[in-house]
């Protein structure tokens, strides 16, 4: 047990609430026995006495009393984090799940899974480093976005690789996905049904909603929640993609007159619209869990907490992680 720490809040943990600060940092911490640190002034923010609703600022000094629990505090995980590190350290450090057939990495935003043009590292490349015994390389079995954080499965073996790519075709996966749209969709949870196809911009590719029967065009459907909104001007999406297009959910959300925020594709403001002050501009659409058939039996079940840019929303917009309905 250490004795009193000072520890500083994080840059994305802005206009957190403290009891959450406690919950994300001392998980092992029961909410009666907080309490009662805070009412014997035992914890303190910036030396002075605190509430379990006091709001947050980044850089202020949490004194932290000696505790009987376990502190956790790797540190957020994001592309800059990982630089420097080989790729095999790297890779651990993303590892949310593993057992002799599956990883299931939690991939930080702007981090590609395979190489391409102007890619120097992606998660395809660095698996090189994970090599099991007798040789093999883990395989991907399915993609994200460059931009999309959030759970990617891996595979160890051949075997298994084969079995997690058919449970994808075969759409035995459940993908849910946590994303920050401007506006409020007209219904509260609904199903879009669309077609897409593919074009060339000098951007590069992009999708386009399509008509039935045009060439090249493949049907996509996506289901959707409203969890909570901010006013009139943001809402906290759960997304399920029951097809796996490419782009899928970012060309489905503003589709429906509700960009996902930050998307350098597929968000197009109008001149009136401002973007919210503290929000990175950075594309805040997150795979947040898993759940498929493993490839020895039993299911696969994980979640990934959200990336620091977008916690650092959630915190500002006051969005509630436990409305979500799942476990951080």
């Amino acid at each position: 047990m250490a004795g009193v720490e000072n520890i500083a809040v994080g840059a994305d943990e802005g206009g957190m609430r403290l009891d959450r600060w406690f919950k994300v940092h001392y998980p092992g911490l029961g909410f009666g026995h907080l309490q009662k640190l805070l009412r014997s002034g035992q914890i303190r923010v910036s030396g002075a006495r605190a509430k379990s609703d006091t709001r947050l600022d980044a850089g202020q000094s949490i004194r932290v009393p000696p505790l009987d629990v376990d502190r956790k505090d790797a540190g957020p995980l994001t592309a800059r984090t990982l630089r420097g590190k080989d790729d095999g350290d790297a890779l651990r450090q993303m590892i949310l799940y593993e057992d002799p057939k599956v990883f299931v990495l939690d991939k930080p935003s702007g981090l590609a899974v395979q190489g391409g043009s102007g890619v120097t590292r992606s998660v395809d490349s660095m698996l090189e480093a994970l090599r099991n015994s007798k040789g093999e390389k883990p395989r991907l079995v399915h993609r994200l976005d460059r931009d999309t954080s959030g759970v990617l499965v891996i595979a160890r073996t051949r075997l298994a690789a084969m079995k997690l790519a058919e449970a994808f075709r075969g759409r035995d996966a459940k993908k849910t996905y946590w994303a920050l749209v401007k506006g409020v969709p007209k219904k509260r949870e609904d199903k879009i049904s669309t077609w897409l196809v593919k074009e060339q911009t000098p951007d590069g590719d992009r999708m386009r909603v399509a008509s039935h029967g045009e060439t090249g065009a493949d049907h996509a459907v996506s289901y959707y929640r409203v969890i909570e909104q901010a006013g009139q001007r943001l809402s906290w999406l759960e997304m399920e993609p029951h097809t796996g297009r490419t782009h899928q959910l970012r060309v489905h959300a503003a589709h429906i007159g509700c960009p996902i925020i930050g998307d350098p594709k597929y968000f197009e403001a109008d001149i009136n619209w401002d973007f919210p002050g503290g929000l990175q501009n950075r594309l805040h659409l997150h795979a947040r869990r898993i759940v498929i058939p493993h490839p020895g039996g039993g299911t696969i079940d994980v979640t990934a907490p959200l990336p620091p840019h977008m916690r650092q929303s959630w915190n500002l917009l006051g969005l509630d992680e436990a409305m979500g309905g799942d476990a951080s």
